[in-house]
């Protein structure tokens, strides 16, 4: 692809500042997401910095919103088709780790509101740009740690027992199921979904979540930006990949009719209408947000 434009979540800082930056190296025309309008043009500055001479020239923009409101990511899709009208690559990086159980705007667990929810429903709002635009990718960003995810679609907002890592692992899961169904809808477009494991990297998420260090942000961006640029996996569709290499993932991410019901469970959490794509006036709220 000639100078793609691709959107990443969570582009203010660690891995995902490091693959903006990366992709901004190789010509790419990244829009920047984040929740911190100071902290988002301080990410485009620093960019622009690192990049030197061509820093003037790079394209590098940065869109605002809070993916712990449905409402705050709706409108992101809306200001990303009504600003651009090509979009060949998406990255959901962004992500959080909670200690303890806290509830999104629109009443959902924070984990799984921000890791999967909102990312399920930014991807979905931007399907038809990014298939006007196909070739195209989807890449997301999961983790490792989603073999210990355990499901329970019955309680997917963790009210009857919650546990940080056992949450982040059970976000982890979803990102990996999203991305298989995702692909298998895809099939055709020109449209790619992969996902990722991208290292234990020393990020203020590894430093919440398991109080270690961990490899640099270099390598944390490294597999994500293969998987948006490399020629090498072109057409390459619903695989997990680790150190830029396909991998294994576990046997619950491979189970299709888990992917068939969370997507049916996320669409219907966001809002999301299966017949026609659009949205639903209001968010639900949050008894509605409690599957059955």
């Amino acid at each position: 692809m000639t100078s793609p434009t691709i959107l990443i979540t969570g582009a203010t800082d660690g891995i995902g500042k490091q693959t903006a930056l990366d992709l901004a190296e190789r010509g790419a025309r990244v829009l920047l997401h984040g929740r911190d309008p100071a902290r988002g043009q301080a990410a485009v500055d620093e960019i622009r910095a690192a990049l030197g001479a061509a820093g003037n020239q790079a394209a590098l923009e940065y869109f605002n919103a809070d993916l712990a409101s449905l409402a705050q990511v709706r409108r992101l899709a809306a200001e990303v088709q009504a600003r651009h009208d090509r979009l060949e690559g998406l990255i959901a990086n962004a992500g959080v780790f909670m200690q303890e159980r806290r509830l999104s705007a629109d009443g959902f667990e924070m984990t799984f509101a921000v890791n999967h929810l909102a990312h399920f429903l930014l991807i979905n709002r931007l399907l038809d740009l990014l298939k006007r635009s196909a070739p195209a990718r989807v890449v997301i960003v999961a983790s490792r740690v989603h073999q210990s995810g355990r499901l329970a679609l019955d309680d997917l907002q963790a009210e009857r027992r919650f546990d940080g890592y056992a949450a982040y692992a059970n976000s982890k899961l979803a990102n990996v199921l999203f991305t298989y169904a995702l692909a298998e809808k895809l099939k055709g477009t020109g449209v790619t979904a992969n996902c990722l494991h991208p290292g234990v990297i020393g990020t203020k998420l590894l430093r919440t979540g398991w109080t270690v260090d961990g490899s640099g942000v270099d390598a944390g961006a490294t597999t994500s930006v293969y998987l948006a640029l490399s020629p090498k996996v072109a057409g390459v569709t619903g695989k997990y990949f680790e150190d830029s290499r396909e991998q294994a993932s576990s046997r619950a991410s491979r189970d299709a009719a888990l992917q068939a019901e969370l997507w049916r469970v996320s669409e219907r959490l966001a809002g999301l209408s299966a017949e026609n794509g659009t949205v639903s006036a209001g968010s639900p709220t949050p008894l509605q947000a409690s599957p059955g």
